[in-house]
């Protein structure tokens, strides 16, 4: 392949250099931040021999070139458009000046979320091994696998120590990512996070029984009484906490000389915050996050079967849009708070049925190249990563990603109906099952049938009937 002529097309495809504001890659994808989306050309772009798709995200175009490639394409790519090689957060921050408040807001989130991510996933994983070894009526009948083997309860014990750990922990992850993101010392996000779930105080899974029974734990400041409970589980005290952190350690680093600021910036940081978070923030967010989850599992309570197919249905779209970000805070706060969230099955489906429509049009085309992108993207959104699915195949022909949110709706509204629940986030696709509660495994089956059977079947049948690919 010559590195230099597909460098060349490429750049002209997307409006030449003139409409490049800044370019990196990453194992896979060249990562541009462009001025103006509107004059790429995709037909031209698609017919590049070395690209495999490409789409939008968060302010960014992505161009899907592939591992061993990418990097000999770029340097060849920034040598043409006169561009010096960017990292990864200047392109984003280049990116990140085209757009809108609520598109900040929703970067933002994910840009403190995603980090954090592999320790969500992983825990999940680890109670899905957990359910295994615990969960009566998988392997034997009203007995779970360390009744008939005693032998094995320790070793289910340590793995649910393991597996809980970032959730019993979860606002230290959320105020390291925070603050790193805010532009302050991750450090002292850890300890703010850490200090809301420190063990003297009330545990917040604990708060309900002893509202009821007037045991909370107090302070007395000077005759004003705060509660002294934790924020075990809860996503907004932290984010809160770690912004004003932030704010109060950058003002204090622009006044203090360097030489004292070890002991003045982190102590007073803190302490203010701290106190300020037990004092305001942290009774306010934590009313505000029980209202939002109250109010999510009263809804899908009483109408879960449409929810489900709402959800189900829209969140393909919510990726498209890089809105699905918001939902991630949404379902780490129900875990925390909950213990399960019905939220996250959903998100599995949705990503399997758009890999379905990927794999139909891999069957379907008689094209190599789509064929070769049909399969590698339909794996890859199989595995939890639907953006090349989506945006090299299924939107490229509008009807796959249709038939794919359409069966996902269908999913969406059956399990929800069954009540299927997942103990955390997991990998969001045919591994999910080892997240869902294993009570529910049957249904979540019932609904993965579905969004393989009806989007393979459907697209391929529609792909031959319109004979496009």
């Amino acid at each position: 392949m010559n590195h230099k002529k597909q460098a060349e097309e490429i750049l002209e495809a997307i409006g030449g250099k003139e409409n490049l504001s800044a370019a990196t890659h990453c194992v896979t994808r060249l990562r541009l931040a462009l001025h103006d989306e509107g004059i790429v050309d995709q037909e031209k772009l698609n017919q590049i021999e070395a690209v495999k798709g490409s789409f939008s995200t968060n302010g960014q175009f992505q161009v899907v070139v592939g591992q061993g490639t990418v990097d000999k394409v770029y340097k060849e790519f920034v040598a043409l458009a006169g561009i010096g090689e960017s990292t990864k957060e200047e392109v984003k921050q280049a990116s990140s000046e085209k757009m809108n408040p609520l598109q900040r807001a929703i970067k933002t989130l994910a840009d403190i979320f995603i980090p954090i991510l592999p320790a969500i996933v992983t825990a999940g994983l680890l109670l899905g091994i957990n359910n295994l070894l615990t969960a009566p009526d998988i392997f034997f009948d009203d007995q779970a696998l360390i009744d008939v083997y005693p032998q094995w309860s320790d070793i289910a014990n340590m793995i649910i120590i393991i597996a809980n750990t970032a959730f019993v922990f979860l606002p230290g992850l959320i105020g390291w990512s925070a603050v790193k993101k805010f532009g302050g010392s991750p450090i002292l996000g850890i300890v703010i996070g850490l200090v809301l779930v420190h063990p003297d105080l009330l545990n917040a899974w604990s708060y309900g029984e002893a509202v009821s029974e007037g045991s909370v734990p107090t302070w007395n400041l000077f005759g004003m009484t705060v509660e002294k409970i934790g924020y075990q589980g809860q996503v907004l005290p932290v984010l809160a906490a770690a912004y004003l952190l932030t704010k109060i350690e950058l003002f204090l680093r622009k006044r203090i000389p360097d030489s004292i600021q070890l002991l003045f910036v982190g102590p007073i940081a803190l302490l203010v915050t701290g106190f300020l978070t037990f004092i305001i923030i942290g009774p306010i967010t934590f009313a505000i996050g029980n209202w939002i989850t109250d109010g999510l599992v009263a809804v899908f309570d009483t109408f879960s079967w449409l929810g489900g197919l709402i959800y189900g249905g829209l969140y393909g779209v919510l990726v498209i849009t890089g809105m699905h970000h918001t939902f991630l805070a949404v379902d780490i706060q129900l875990v925390g708070s909950t213990g399960t969230t019905f939220l996250w099955p959903m998100l599995a489906l949705s990503n399997i049925a758009q890999g379905s429509a990927a794999f139909a049009i891999w069957l379907a085309s008689k094209d190599e190249k789509l064929k070769g992108l049909g399969v590698s993207s339909g794996v890859s959104a199989w595995l939890g990563i639907t953006e090349p699915a989506l945006f090299g195949v299924n939107l490229r022909f509008k009807y796959p990603f249709i038939i794919a949110i359409s069966s996902s709706a269908i999913a969406g509204l059956y399990i929800s109906a069954q009540g299927v629940l997942a103990n955390s986030i997991g990998v969001g696709g045919v591994p999910g099952i080892f997240s869902i509660v294993s009570d529910y495994w049957l249904d979540f089956m019932i609904g993965m049938a579905i969004v393989i059977v009806l989007p393979l079947v459907g697209t391929y049948l529609y792909a031959k009937r319109k004979k496009d690919v």
